[in-house]
């Protein structure tokens, strides 16, 4: 007896979960779409809808249209059922945000990192005054946050508390959770911001549809999420897509993880405007930080022949990592995102081309690259969306 109630509540938190992960990303829907789309019976949909509904987690939202009869009510997820923080630890700056459950933005804050203080206690003192500060401006209660989720340069081992390991910030086996979750009750979501980025994209941008993906994410540093059959690689220990310590020229540039050639050293902000300032014989390069600094060699590209040939040769270099992408993992699509991509964004076509000339021809030709649609937004974005992620997988049932 007690096996059967427990397989009946075993079935009843999967219809849940595939249920709530179809409305979630597609909603709104019928209960009709939801018979369709995930092969439960009539009754089942039926029966988890109305208990998702006085839950309150589940909202009707007006009638679809119709050609007669009785109309469909549309269902989606309620938008203030709970809230969401997303945090992007970046290399230059933390942004934290605060989003509802219908991922419309309700605060956000920024801090900017000094280079030279990234020690993790920083980081976790800016993680902590971020959510306090997003809370506050929207008003939204602690015990109304579902979870924090955070990207962050590095490589994340996860285990029962998530420790990081980021040669770029000096940063060696941090107990990143733990020194977070000493200043909040919130459950926390630790993952690298490329993964992030791309399961923003897979959800929400220019990953939906694609089953096999690369999301690449150019910054200060560059790295990679790699999608295969619609679930993200990590390989033995969580550090699978650490694209930018690829060896793009044996023997070349020295990169900040310590080896030479590797593709971060050509393709990363940081790197391009070490080139350009190398390319002007050691003339700074103008700007207060490498954002400012590198939109000062996009327009200065218009007029000035080196910094079009540093640009020029940074598609050259970009295109080559791409066809590296397309050569090993033969992507339906390949998506650049990070800030700097997106500083970079007229360089497309030309990396296309150099992709092209570089990659296997039968996999190119299938793969398409593209820019992301989320913006700089987008590693937050998918940071927030790691809660909600194992909500969904739970049924809807809080940890």
């Amino acid at each position: 007896m007690e096996l059967a109630r427990a397989t009946n509540r075993s079935v009843r938190l999967r219809n849940r979960s595939a249920l709530l992960t179809k409305l979630f990303l597609d909603a709104p829907l019928t209960r009709q779409d939801l018979v369709r789309s995930t092969g439960l019976s009539q009754p089942a949909v039926s029966n988890v809808v109305a208990d998702l509904i006085d839950e309150g987690l589940v909202a009707e939202a007006g009638a679809a249209e119709s050609d007669g009869g009785r109309p469909s009510m549309l269902l989606r997820f309620a938008p203030r059922f709970a809230f969401v923080v997303g945090v992007d630890v970046g290399e230059t700056r933390v942004r934290v945000e605060l989003f509802d459950f219908a991922m419309t933005l309700l605060a956000s804050v920024e801090y900017p990192l000094d280079p030279a203080r990234t020690e993790p206690d920083v980081v976790a003192g800016h993680v902590l005054a971020g959510i306090d500060v997003v809370t506050g401006q929207a008003g939204v209660a602690p015990a109304d946050v579902l979870g924090v989720g955070i990207g962050v340069s590095g490589v994340v081992e996860q285990g029962a508390q998530a420790v990081v390991h980021a040669q770029a910030l000096g940063w060696d086996r941090v107990p990143l959770e733990r020194l977070i979750g000493a200043g909040t009750d919130l459950p926390l979501h630790i993952d690298n911001g490329a993964k992030t980025l791309g399961q923003a994209e897979m959800w929400f941008g220019a990953g939906r549809g694609a089953r096999h993906a690369v999301f690449a994410l150019v910054g200060s540093g560059v790295g990679a999420a790699v999608v295969t059959n619609g679930a993200t690689y990590r390989g033995a220990s969580s550090s699978a897509g650490e694209w930018g310590h690829t060896t793009l020229i044996y023997g070349g540039r020295a990169c900040r993880c310590g080896a030479r050639g590797c593709l971060e050293a050509y393709v990363g902000a940081e790197a391009i405007i070490d080139r350009y300032r190398e390319a002007r014989r050691g003339r700074p390069v103008p700007g207060d930080d490498e954002e400012s600094q590198l939109a000062a060699l996009v327009a200065a590209a218009a007029t000035s022949g080196t910094a079009r040939r540093v640009l020029d040769e940074t598609a050259g270099y970009l295109g080559a990592g791409v066809a590296n992408l397309i050569n090993l993992f033969n992507p339906e699509r390949v998506v650049l995102g990070g800030w700097a991509a997106m500083a970079l964004g007229d360089l497309l076509p030309a990396v296309r081309e150099a992709a092209g000339r570089q990659a296997l021809r039968q996999p190119y030709e299938q793969a398409s690259i593209e820019l992301c649609r989320l913006g700089v937004d987008a590693v937050a974005l998918g940071a927030a969306t790691l809660p909600i992620a194992r909500f969904l997988t739970d049924g809807g049932v809080r940890r």
